[in-house]
C-alpha cells in the first residue's frame, strides 16, 4: 500500500512538472524565449539581461485568486534559490499602479517584480489565463511551463530548477 502511495506521489510530481498539458509539447518549449523590456513608474526589466541564470518568469494579478495563492512560495523559492542562480521575475499584467504598489508593500513581495498594465510582454508568449508561469535556462530557452497555481517551494520543483 505503501510503495502504491509513493508510486502515484512520484506519478503526479512528475505530471506537475510538466506542466497542466495534453497532448503534444507546448509552444516555445525548446526555443529561444521571447526577450522584452518592460518599463514601468519604478524600474525598466529586459529579460535578455538575466541571460546566465535560470529566470521563473511569471505572469500574475492582483485580482488573480490563484496568483495570490501562488505568490509567497514565489518569494520564498527565490530567497531559497538566489544563491544558486535562480531569479523570479514577476511581471504583473494590472493596469492599476495603485493597486499593484499596494499588493506588493501588503503581500511583501520582494521580488524583481514590474508591472506591464498594455500585457504586451505576456502577449508575446501567448499568455492569457494567470497566473502562467515559464521556466528559462541559462542559456535563454524555455524549459518547462506551469499554468495555474504552484507550490515552488516542493522539494521536486526546488531539486529541478537547481539541475539547470
Amino acid at each position: 500500500m505503501l510503495r502504491s502511495l509513493r508510486l502515484s506521489a512520484i506519478l503526479l510530481t512528475l505530471f506537475l512538472l510538466s506542466g497542466c498539458y495534453s497532448g503534444s509539447r507546448p509552444p516555445r518549449i525548446g526555443m529561444a524565449a521571447p526577450d522584452f523590456t518592460v518599463r514601468d513608474a519604478d524600474r525598466s526589466v529586459t529579460l535578455s539581461q538575466l541571460k546566465g541564470q535560470v529566470v521563473v518568469l511569471n505572469f500574475w494579478a492582483t485580482w488573480c485568486a490563484p496568483c495570490i495563492e501562488e505568490m509567497p512560495s514565489l518569494v520564498q523559492m527565490q530567497q531559497l534559490m538566489k544563491q544558486r542562480g535562480v531569479t523570479v521575475l514577476a511581471v504583473s499584467v494590472d493596469v492599476d499602479q495603485n493597486n499593484y504598489q499596494r499588493f506588493l508593500r501588503d503581500h511583501g513581495v520582494n521580488l524583481l517584480a514590474v508591472r506591464d498594465g498594455d500585457q504586451k510582454a505576456n502577449a508575446l508568449y501567448g499568455t492569457f489565463k494567470f497566473p502562467e508561469t515559464y521556466v528559462i535556462d541559462r542559456n535563454g530557452v524555455v524549459r518547462r511551463k506551469f499554468i495555474g497555481a504552484v507550490d515552488w517551494t516542493e522539494p521536486d520543483v526546488i531539486e529541478y530548477l537547481g539541475k539547470l
